[in-house]
């Protein structure tokens, strides 16, 4: 499309698109690896690293749990909220005028379209990533989470990075 910019499409589109094929790609591969060859809800809790266990839980929520819905008409609003949010994300992308902005909203786009097909396939998110901190008197753990989380903190993050410190900030439509 010459540099032109339409609704849908615009210079720096095929770079988002590139970014949230991967971000999805890998969110999906890595759930798909741990709930089928390596049967992590068979396992319970691993422990990977001191700080970090994979431990299988099914969000019927959004970001941190909130708003779970457990039944089949509150998880296709869920369903349907995302599918508007990746559309409105996809016209800000077109509209994008760095890389980073379109790396950022690729990323995002990614982890939204890989938790959409959670819902999808299984009527909820499939998070595995646990890190927690402690001493045998108190325990913290932080929530659980996905590649797919990942990918859209890294997008928000760099967005605010751009927004404050870019030049050519992309701008939401």
């Amino acid at each position: 499309m010459s540099g032109r910019i339409s609704l849908f499409w615009g210079p720096l589109s095929a770079l988002g698109l590139a970014a949230a094929a991967v971000a999805a790609a890998a969110d999906q591969a890595t759930k798909l690896w741990l709930l089928f060859v390596f049967k992590l809800g068979e396992k319970g809790e691993v422990a990977v690293a001191p700080l970090v266990d994979f431990v299988l839980t099914w969000n019927t929520g959004i970001s941190y749990g909130w708003f779970q819905q457990d039944g089949p008409l509150g998880q296709s609003a869920l369903l349907a909220l995302k599918v508007v949010a990746v559309a409105l994300l996809w016209i800000w992308l077109a509209r994008a005028g760095d890389r980073l902005s379109a790396l950022a909203l690729g990323l995002i786009i990614g982890g939204a379209v890989g938790n959409g097909i959670d819902r999808l396939a299984y009527g909820a998110v499939a998070d595995f990533v646990l890190l927690h901190v402690g001493t045998a008197t108190w325990t913290f753990h932080w929530y659980v989470f996905n590649l797919a989380d990942v990918a859209i903190v890294a997008g928000v993050a760099a967005l605010l990075y751009e927004s404050i410190f870019g030049d050519h900030a992309a701008k939401a439509p």
